[in-house]
């Protein structure tokens, strides 16, 4: 019995769920299976379609990986909390979920970036496109944004496991990030707030402004386009791009840098649906579903595996 409340007093409990748990469960099942269904399908088309092996598209594959990875951190122990009821969680499960969730999502700013100035390369110098996002290029930016999210949550995650957490324990979020921890510690947290401001500047707002800049670019380039029709589907597509982008960053950035310890943490919590359920839900749709190239290649494959039964 000593040994049980003694697991018990080192769990946390996370509040984010409060009633509601068959509603809330079939939609968090419903939005996670419509991410793998997604990701994985335009994942799938990019590896086998010969004509979307380009610096574009492998970055898209990236994306989609990424989204995949992403949601499966928080999602599906959502998932079963709901169901079940259970709020707590261990204390090495919480900050295995903080540190991956951490990463993963430093890691999707960065590749965001990198996207960018693919389209930005692209569109602005596209003489010199093929010589600037060679292959070796393409897959440094890759693995930069990947290994500086996780160098990165190796930092939040070591300084945020050695604060103090007194009972109960109470994690005011669906699952565990470093501003609720940062709230449900009970030791002081300026060290840890401080190094998340400077980092969050340096992987949020840097590439966000990164980002705008290059649409800036892309978009003053897009207006000296002299056919009409194509200024317009050079328009939709960007203005789709940039509205999940500019979704993703700002909800994102409000999350480690807006808010402040002790405050409520509602929006917090709405922040961070949108930037790591609403963003991985979209941007199949956002970025390839709505492209002509996919959707052809879809249809090839889908015909295919028809034809060959």
């Amino acid at each position: 019995m000593a040994l049980v409340n003694q697991t018990y007093f080192c769990d946390f409990i996370l509040l984010g769920f409060s009633g509601g748990q068959v509603l809330l469960s079939l939609l968090i099942l419903t939005i996670y299976t419509m991410i793998l269904l997604g990701n994985l399908t335009i994942l799938s088309v990019i590896r086998i379609d010969n004509h979307l092996q380009t610096p574009m598209y492998f970055f898209l594959s990236y994306l989609s990986i990424l989204d995949v990875c992403y949601s499966t951190v928080t999602l599906p122990a959502m998932l079963v909390n709901a169901i079940t009821g259970n709020r707590r969680i261990s204390f090495n499960r919480c900050f295995t979920q903080l540190y991956f969730f951490v990463s993963l999502g430093g890691s999707e700013c960065l590749l965001l970036a990198a996207m960018a100035y693919d389209r930005y390369v692209a569109i602005c110098n596209p003489l010199q496109y093929v010589l600037i996002m060679n292959k070796r290029f393409c897959s440094y930016l890759v693995g930069g944004s990947w290994f500086s999210g996780f160098f990165n949550s190796v930092l939040h995650t070591l300084m945020t496991s050695k604060l103090t957490f007194c009972g109960p324990r109470h994690v005011n979020h669906f699952f565990c990030d470093v501003p609720p921890m940062l709230n449900a510690a009970c030791t002081d947290t300026q060290t840890s707030q401080l190094l998340l401001y400077i980092v969050s500047v340096f992987l949020g707002m840097t590439p966000f402004v990164f980002v705008m800049v290059s649409y800036v670019q892309i978009i003053s380039t897009i207006l000296k386009i002299p056919s009409a029709v194509g200024r317009q589907k050079a328009f939709s597509t960007c203005s789709s791009h940039l509205i999940v982008v500019t979704v993703f960053y700002v909800t994102a950035n409000f999350n480690y840098i807006g808010p402040v310890p002790g405050n409520g943490f509602d929006i917090v919590r709405l922040s961070s649906v949108l930037y790591s359920v609403l963003t991985p839900l979209f941007n199949p749709v956002i970025y390839c579903l709505r492209n002509q190239e996919v959707r052809r290649a879809l249809a090839k494959a889908f015909t295919e595996k028809y034809h060959l039964k």
